[in-house]
C-alpha cells in the first residue's frame, strides 16, 4: 500500500496565536514538507485545486513542478484537478511537462470538485456540472492516447488532428478519478478502467463499500483487469506520539474550519463529541498515535475490499509547520512500516 500526503497549500491562522503566515512563507514551508515526505520514505504527495483566499493551490502544476525540482523519488499528483472548469488540452500539457521535469513521477486525480468557486470564475454554468466533466474527461483521455487528436464535444471547439505537446515520459500518464459519494461517478470510473481515489472526510468509512463494489463490478463488466481497478483513500489525518496529543492538537483547527463551512451552508458548529466519534474506530478521521492510525488504515482497507493508496490531508487543522512536519515524519518512519 502506498502512503502519502495531500495538501491544499493552506495559509490559515494558527488557532492558538491567530497568526496567519504570509503566502511566500506558507509556500516555502509546503515545499519543505514535500522534500521531507520523500526523505522519510512516503510514496506520493498531492496538491489540490481551489480558488479561495485561504488556499494557495490554484496553480497546482506550478507547485508540483517546484517540488519536482527539489525531489528525486516521490510521486507528484493533483488532488484533485477540477477538470469540469478547465481546458483538458492545457491540463494535459501542464502535467506532461511536470512528467518531463520529474522524469516520470507525475500523476493527476481529476474530478468535478466539491468546491464550486471555479465554475463562475471561469464562466461555466453549474447546471452543466456533470455533463462538463464527462465531456472533458473524454477529451483528456483521447489526448492521453493520441498525439494528434480527432475529437468533438459540446463545451469546447473540436480538434481536427492537431498535435498536443509535449508528450510525457510515462505512457500512459496516470489519471485517477476523484469521487465523493455519487454512485454514477464510481460506475463511470469502473467502466473506463481508471483507478479510483475516494475522498472520505466524514461518516463511517465502511459505508462506502457498496459504492466501491459498484466500481469494481462496472470495471469487470467492461473487461478491465482486476489489477487495473485500484482504489485509493483520501482522509483527514494527523499523527502524534500519543492518541490524546493528536486529538487535542488537531481538534481546534479542524473545528474552526468545518464550523466555518457549516455556517456557509446554514449548518451548526462542530462539537468535540462529534469529533470524538469521527476519530473513533469506525469514523473516517485518521487521527491518533502511529500504532492506532496504522491499525485503523488496515481496518479501513479490509472494510473496503482492499486499497492501494491512502493519503492524509492535514491542512484543515491549521497546525504550525513544525507539527505537520513531525506528523509526516511519524507517517514515514512508524505508520508506513507497520502497514507494509
Amino acid at each position: 500500500m502506498e502512503i502519502g500526503i495531500d495538501s491544499f497549500a493552506a495559509a490559515l491562522p494558527d488557532p492558538s496565536t491567530g497568526i496567519t503566515p504570509s503566502g511566500a512563507e506558507a509556500m516555502e514551508q509546503l515545499l519543505t514538507r514535500i522534500e521531507y515526505a520523500e526523505q522519510v520514505g512516503l510514496d506520493v504527495f498531492g496538491i489540490g485545486e481551489h480558488h479561495r483566499s485561504e488556499y494557495l493551490d490554484s496553480a497546482t502544476a506550478v507547485i508540483l513542478a517546484a517540488a519536482a525540482a527539489r525531489t528525486k523519488r516521490i510521486r507528484l499528483t493533483s488532488a484533485v484537478t477540477v477538470l469540469s472548469a478547465a481546458d483538458p488540452v492545457r491540463v494535459f500539457q501542464q502535467f506532461a511537462t511536470l512528467d518531463l521535469i520529474s522524469q516520470g513521477r507525475a500523476e493527476m486525480v481529476v474530478g468535478r470538485a466539491s468546491s464550486i468557486e471555479a465554475f463562475p470564475l471561469f464562466g461555466y454554468d453549474l447546471d452543466d456540472y456533470d455533463e462538463l466533466f464527462v465531456d472533458k474527461l473524454d477529451l483528456l483521455l483521447n489526448i492521453r492516447s493520441n498525439e494528434r487528436v480527432q475529437w468533438s464535444g459540446k463545451f469546447r471547439p473540436a480538434l481536427t488532428g492537431q498535435g498536443v505537446y509535449p508528450r510525457p515520459v510515462q505512457q500512459p500518464l496516470p489519471v485517477w478519478i476523484g469521487v465523493g459519494g455519487t454512485p454514477q461517478s464510481f460506475a463511470r470510473a469502473g467502466a473506463l478502467g481508471l483507478p479510483l481515489m475516494v475522498a472520505i472526510i466524514g461518516g463511517e468509512t465502511h459505508r462506502f463499500r457498496p459504492l466501491i463494489d459498484l466500481y469494481r463490478e462496472a470495471g469487470n463488466r467492461a473487461g478491465h483487469a482486476p489489477e487495473s481497478l485500484k482504489v485509493g483513500l483520501h482522509s483527514l489525518g494527523y499523527v502524534a506520539e500519543t492518541t490524546q496529543q493528536a486529538h487535542n492538537e488537531f481538534f481546534p483547527g479542524y473545528a474552526r474550519t468545518f464550523s466555518a463551512r457549516a455556517r456557509e451552508r446554514g449548518g451548526m458548529p462542530i462539537t468535540r463529541p462529534q469529533f470524538d466519534a469521527q476519530v473513533g474506530p469506525r469514523g473516517a478521521l485518521l487521527v491518533g498515535s502511529p500504532e492506532e492510525v496504522a491499525e485503523k488504515i488496515l481496518r479501513h482497507s479490509e472494510a473496503l475490499g482492499g486499497i492501494s493508496r491512502v493519503t492524509f490531508q492535514q491542512d484543515v487543522a491549521a497546525l504550525p509547520h513544525e507539527k505537520i512536519a513531525r506528523s509526516i515524519e511519524l507517517l514515514g518512519t512508524r505508520v508506513a512500516p507497520l502497514i507494509r
